[in-house]
């Protein structure tokens, strides 16, 4: 019996050795690939061979021309799977990304400029495009079994919204992504994402989860918005609101469906604690008329919406339409007689906003009528 015991003992110290030394080389592996893809502006602190992982500290991403800072990570911890390291395919077991900053914003013209801008590497002088596609088409296939981000950040700045830039600001962003191929190829992607929305006074929480297409942009998830301040959006429904709104939260329940670059989202929105000035409109709904309809509701209403459209067509506005349909739900959701009159008013006054501003000043006027009469 002893001896088993000693032939046991020696076999397992010797496939931990193993299990060590194929680990080092394994993660070695990995150093030599993610060095190779370091260019202009992307910058490493320092990289460590731990046991069974590889641990990438210091990361930055910096636009070389305008010092622009677009990314931020603390450590980037990369496990990978042992036995993938014997195939032409790199495994990944886990990915993990710990405290990340990701900065981006949109120009006035609409431009998106973030961490995924390439930057292109200098040609070398006298290599012939031929020889840089052969080197393309060797690289090695990857995949990450779970990609998962703890702790990040994300800011976005939007000039395109006017004077006032809109700012979103999340934090103790959570992430989780699996199944990540590459070269890309068109899967389902489980994803699951959750964080915190700052606002003036207070931080709001938003939660997805769902599936994701990497390659076609597919999509289908859900979305809880829970006490994010009405304040953080004002750049975005400024044009459509004149009156003061001094403070409130929403919270808001939809599913996102996105195939072949069709958007379907319908859901709910609920606004809550309204504090308004009483001079102005409110998506063109007199903030008076919006005050006293409200008090019979506990200062809350909730708002349904639908939106529909193919987001390649030049002519399908997203955040037009999303605001025009919260416009008609509000209208609804206090009693102003949308149904009756038909939502063939909004687009037989005009297009988009202007077209639902006559159409609710023109019920608002026949209310006052029949008021009158009485």
């Amino acid at each position: 019996m002893k001896k088993w015991l000693i032939i046991a003992g020696v076999v397992l110290i010797l496939f931990a050795g193993g299990y060590l030394v194929l680990s080092f080389y394994a993660v070695k592996f990995i150093q030599v690939q993610v060095q190779k893809a370091v260019g202009p502006g992307f910058t490493i602190a320092e990289i460590k061979v731990k046991i069974t992982h590889l641990s990438i500290n210091g990361i930055r991403l910096e636009d070389p021309r305008t010092k622009q800072n677009f990314l931020q990570i603390e450590e980037m911890r990369i496990y990978p799977d042992l036995p993938s390291f014997f195939k032409k395919r790199l495994q990944i077991r886990e990915l993990m990304i710990l405290k990340p900053s990701f900065f981006f914003h949109r120009t006035r013209e609409g431009v998106f400029v973030g961490p995924w801008v390439s930057i292109k590497k200098e040609e070398k002088s006298g290599e012939a495009p031929g020889k840089e596609e052969k080197k393309e088409g060797e690289a090695i296939s990857i995949k990450i079994n779970h990609l998962r981000i703890e702790k990040g950040s994300i800011d976005f700045d939007d000039m395109k919204t006017g004077e006032t830039p809109g700012q979103v600001r999340l934090r103790d962003v959570d992430l989780e992504i699996k199944n990540i191929e590459y070269p890309i190829v068109s899967s389902r992607s489980p994803i699951e994402l959750k964080g915190k929305m700052k606002g003036k006074t207070k931080e709001g929480e938003i939660v997805t989860k769902g599936w994701i297409d990497l390659k076609t942009s597919d999509l289908e998830t859900s979305l809880k918005i829970r006490e994010v301040e009405l304040k953080v959006f004002e750049p975005y429904y400024r044009k459509r609101v004149s009156a003061d709104i001094e403070s409130g939260h929403l919270n808001v329940d939809a599913h996102i469906a996105i195939k072949k670059s069709v958007i379907d989202t319908p859901g709910k929105l609920e606004l809550a604690d309204l504090r308004v000035k009483e001079e102005g409109t409110i998506f063109y709904i007199p903030a008076k008329t919006l005050l006293s309809r409200l008090k019979d509701k506990g200062n809350r209403v909730e708002v349904q919406f639908h939106v529909k459209g193919n987001l390649d067509d030049p002519r399908f506005k997203l955040q037009e339409t999303f605001l025009m349909r919260i416009g008609i739900g509000l209208a609804e959701a206090i009693g102003l007689p949308i149904k009756a009159v038909g939502e063939s008013l909004f687009e037989g006054s005009g297009k988009g906003s202007e077209g639902l501003a006559e159409g609710l000043r023109s019920i608002e006027e026949l209310r006052k009528k029949k008021e009158k009469k009485r």
